[in-house]
C-alpha cells in the first residue's frame, strides 16, 4: 500500500464540468460541485430498469444493489459497518428521526449536552425533543476570541444523568476542529452516547468513527461532491435497541426501519460514485477503497492547507477585514466581516468579481449569537475544496483587498 499521495489539481479540475463557468467557487461549505463520474452514475441508474426493493425480478435486484452499494461506500468513508448506515434525504431529517428515537429512552431528570459551535441541525432537534421529554440541556461554550470549543469544560457538564453529547467534528462557519475524541472519552466515562456531526469535516479530513469516539456519526454527500443524500452511521447493535417511528408494513430490519418512504435509488448510485471520486483523487494510491481514501484525504489536507494558510494570513493582514476566531486546528473555512459594509454587500461585490461566497449565519445561529455578529447580518464565509487553486486564492485576496464601502 502506498504511504503517500500527490494531488494533481489540473487533473482533478478536469473532472468537474461545472468549473467551466469561470467563477471561483469558494462556497464549498454550502455544497460542493459535482464531478462527471457522479453525474454519469446518477444518469446511468435512471436509464436502467429500477423498481422498488423486495421483488423477485431484476429491476428490483438493481434497487437492492444500489442501496447496498451506497451503504458500503459510506461505511468506507467513515470507517463504519454497512449494516449500521442509515440513509436519508438530509442530515437535518435524519437527526430529527434519531432524536425522536433516542428521546423515547430518556426520562425526566436526564440531561444532554449541546455545543454553541454546532450547526443548528445538531442543536435544534435535540433541544426540541429534550423539552418534550423533560430533559435538562447543558451547553458547552465557545471561546469567542479563538473560536475553540475547550474540551476541559465537559468535565463540569457531564454526570451520571447525561444521556447524550452532540458535538461537531468541524464548524461549518469557523472551520474549528474540536477535540472530539477527548470529549467522547469523557462522555463515555459517564455512560452517555456521542452524536457527531461530521458533515463539514468529511470533505477535508480522513474520518474514522472509532477514533473519534462517535456512537452515531452524520455525513451529507452533497458536501463531498455527491448528490443530496445524507447518512447517519452507528453500530448495528446500537440501532437494534432504538425504535423509530415507522409505517406498519415497512421493514423492521436495521438499518431499514430508520428510513422512511421509497428512497431515491438513482441518487444512491451517486453516493457510491462520490466516495469513489474521493478515493481516486490521488492517481498513485492503491489498495482497498478505505486505504485509498486515507491516502487521498491526506493529500487533500495538504493541498487545501497550503492554500488556506495563504488566504487566512492575507485576510488577517487587511485593516478593513475582521476574521472571526483563530482556531488552532481547522478546515479550510473562515468567516469575516468588512468595516462599513454589510455581509450581503460584500458577497454581492465578490460575485461581481466572479467569486462565489456565502453571507449570513450559515445555520450556526448559536455560535454567531455568541460572537455578536447576527445583528449585523452575520458574516461572509469562504471555504476551499480540493478543486480550488492558488490562482483562485489570489483572485479572492485581490477582491477582498479592494472592498470599500460605496
Amino acid at each position: 500500500m502506498s504511504s503517500g499521495g500527490r494531488l494533481d489539481v489540473a487533473r482533478v479540475r478536469g473532472l468537474f464540468p461545472a468549473l467551466s463557468d469561470g467563477y471561483v467557487h469558494a462556497d464549498g461549505p454550502a455544497g460542493s460541485l459535482v464531478p462527471e463520474n457522479v453525474a454519469h452514475a446518477v444518469g446511468s441508474a435512471m436509464r436502467m430498469p429500477v423498481a422498488n426493493r423486495g421483488g423477485v425480478f431484476p429491476a428490483s435486484g438493481r434497487a437492492e444493489a444500489l442501496v447496498s452499494g451506497a451503504r458500503a461506500a459510506v461505511a468506507d468513508l467513515v470507517g463504519g459497518r454497512p449494516g449500521g448506515v442509515v440513509l436519508g434525504p438530509s442530515t437535518t431529517a435524519l437527526t430529527y428521526g434519531m432524536a425522536r428515537a433516542l428521546a423515547r429512552t430518556w426520562r425526566p431528570g436526564d440531561e444532554i449536552v449541546l455545543s454553541r459551535l454546532d450547526h443548528d441541525a445538531n442543536v435544534r432537534p435535540w433541544l426540541q425533543l429534550a423539552a418534550t421529554a423533560g430533559v435538562q440541556v447543558r451547553w458547552a461554550e465557545v471561546d469567542i476570541e479563538t473560536g475553540e470549543l475547550p474540551a476541559w469544560q465537559y468535565a463540569e457538564l457531564l454526570n451520571r444523568r447525561t444521556r447524550l453529547v452532540a458535538v461537531t467534528a468541524a464548524s461549518n462557519a469557523l472551520g474549528t476542529r474540536p477535540d472530539v475524541a477527548g470529549i467522547a472519552a469523557q462522555a463515555h466515562a459517564v455512560g452517555a452516547l456521542v452524536y457527531v456531526d461530521a458533515v463539514h469535516a468529511a470533505p477535508h479530513v480522513y474520518l474514522d468513527k472509532a477514533s473519534l469516539g462517535a456512537d452515531l456519526l452524520a455525513v451529507s454527500a452533497y458536501k463531498w461532491c455527491g448528490p443530496h443524500v445524507a447518512a447517519v452511521v452507528a453500530d448495528p447493535d446500537l440501532l437494534v435497541h432504538l425504535q423509530p417511528e415507522k409505517l406498519l408494513p415497512s421493514s423492521d430490519r436495521v438499518p431499514d426501519r430508520f428510513e422512511t418512504g421509497t428512497p431515491p435509488f438513482e441518487l444512491y448510485a451517486g453516493v457510491s460514485a462520490a466516495v469513489d471520486h474521493l478515493a481516486g483523487l490521488c492517481a498513485d494510491a492503491y489498495g482497498s477503497r478505505r486505504d485509498r481514501l486515507r491516502i487521498s484525504m491526506a493529500a487533500v489536507a495538504r493541498h487545501e492547507g497550503d492554500l488556506f494558510d495563504w488566504l487566512d494570513q492575507a485576510l488577517r493582514a487587511m485593516r478593513h477585514v475582521q476574521v472571526l476566531g483563530e482556531p488552532e486546528r481547522c478546515t479550510p473555512t473562515l468567516s469575516f466581516t468588512v468595516a462599513g459594509m454589510r455581509p450581503r454587500q460584500v458577497a454581492a461585490e465578490l460575485a461581481r468579481a466572479g467569486i462565489c461566497a456565502w453571507d449570513g449565519d450559515f445555520y450556526a445561529r448559536e455560535l454567531f449569537d455568541a460572537l455578536g455578529v447576527n445583528e449585523g447580518g452575520g458574516a461572509v464565509r469562504l471555504g476551499l475544496m480540493h478543486y480550488n487553486t492558488a490562482d483562485e486564492v489570489g483572485r479572492i485576496i485581490d477582491a477582498v483587498a479592494g472592498l470599500r464601502p460605496r
